[in-house]
């Protein structure tokens, strides 16, 4: 018997469908095609100047140039500490935080830890990407649980309950979402919190993006809003979004005193520490203050409800508005199984080809986030292009027959 060359496990992972959307895009603009990407979650500023200037003066001191504790730098583990304390309302030593390379080997490591095989891990769809990956990576089982736009694609208790097993061990939770743009509201969050406290399970909450809400909505971490979840919260965060630092690769994962040590074992085997010239800037970055975040905030603003507004007059497409993050997920069940000229798509995944190949604009099926007849738009790229991308989502969307 001839063994696989790729190991099962490795070899069931589905690859990035953002990620394959946007190298798509590029290849496409790379052969001369004035691709308008949509795909990518990535804000189109640069990182702020006192960032960059932290980063550059540590490359002047050569103990960054040495191997450094494998879960961060003690003063950047203090400053995530005090950084959790003013703008998420809970309190953490700097003990229970380990700095990661990025926020997806936090999740990764998140998962690894607290899920054993066969474990049920409760998935509110629509879900970002690498979620049921990183389950499936370490044994668990991704239950989904969709809700859809009609409950503002926010799960509740009720639907919870009714996935709930024996063998649910934890509930991945994200607000502000990503792929939805959805905010749990404080008495949501804290309703989802108790449920999962009676339960007598794990919560791991994806923050990354509680820096970017709008219309005045609050941001409300679950740890907070439900202390009764105790040691079983695990709360994931970076400095990718709110900083505009996705190349830098910092993260973090906030939990008890035996999860954080147990994940720390596992990355000083995997990675060691993360690079000390990115830590010295992520140090800078929670450190600092909020302004360039805030200014960023305000043009991902603009481009929200011009691109709801864009959308919502297309006919056959319904678009809550995101009231988080960076991204609008838009209803085109209304257009599957209509005519574009010689081709009818059925899918949303069969639509979003077709919107790249004739309209050349990249975005990113439903099916990359659970149930097909979606599609996620990212609103992080410059006003110029976001115009024109709309225009052409307009005339090509709008000749559907």
């Amino acid at each position: 018997m001839t063994a696989s060359r790729i190991s099962r496990r490795v070899g069931a992972i589905a690859e990035s469908a953002t990620l394959a959307v946007d190298a798509k895009a590029k290849a496409l603009k790379a052969a001369g095609r004035p691709v308008i990407g949509f795909g990518a979650g990535e804000p189109d500023f640069p990182t702020p100047q006192y960032i960059v200037d932290a980063a550059a003066a540590a490359l002047q001191d050569p103990a960054n140039f040495r191997y450094t504790p494998a879960a961060g730098l003690p003063e950047l583990r203090k400053a995530i500490a005090e950084q959790t304390a003013r703008d998420d309302g809970y309190t953490v030593e700097p003990s229970q935080v380990l700095v990661t390379n990025g926020g997806k080997q936090a999740v990764f490591q998140a998962f690894a830890t607290v899920v054993d095989e066969g474990d049920d891990v409760l998935l509110p769809a629509p879900y970002w990407t690498t979620y049921p990956e990183a389950i499936k990576l370490a044994g668990g089982n991704p239950v989904e649980v969709f809700a859809g736009p009609e409950l503002g694609y926010k799960v509740t208790p009720e639907l919870l309950e009714e996935a709930c097993t024996e063998r649910t061990k934890a509930l991945l939770f994200c607000s502000p979402s990503n792929p939805t743009g959805a905010v749990y509201s404080p008495e949501e969050t804290a309703a989802v919190g108790r449920w999962a406290a009676g339960k007598g399970i794990f919560v791991l909450t994806d923050e990354i993006y509680r820096h970017l809400t709008y219309d005045g909505v609050p941001f409300t971490s679950i740890a907070a809003a439900a202390p009764e979840l105790g040691d079983r919260v695990v709360v994931l965060n970076g400095v990718a979004k709110t900083y505009a630092m996705t190349g830098w690769r910092v993260g973090w994962m906030i939990g008890a005193p035996d999860v954080v040590k147990a994940a720390t074992n596992l990355q000083s085997h995997l990675t060691s520490n993360v690079n000390n010239v990115a830590q010295r800037a992520a140090l800078a970055a929670v450190s600092g203050p909020l302004d360039e975040a805030h200014r960023m905030r305000e043009a991902f603003d603009r481009r929200r409800r011009a691109m709801v507004e864009a959308l919502n007059a297309i006919e056959g497409v319904e678009c809550p508005v995101p009231t988080g993050a960076f991204y609008a997920y838009a209803d085109v069940r209304g257009l599957l199984g209509r005519s574009f000229g010689d081709a009818t798509p059925q899918t949303s995944a069969e639509l979003a080809e077709l919107v790249l190949e004739r309209a050349e604009v990249a975005v990113v099926p439903g099916e990359a986030f659970g149930p097909s007849g979606f599609l996620r738009l990212s609103y992080a790229l410059g006003d110029d292009d976001l115009a024109e991308g709309l225009r052409r989502l307009r005339d090509f969307l709008g000749s559907a027959a």
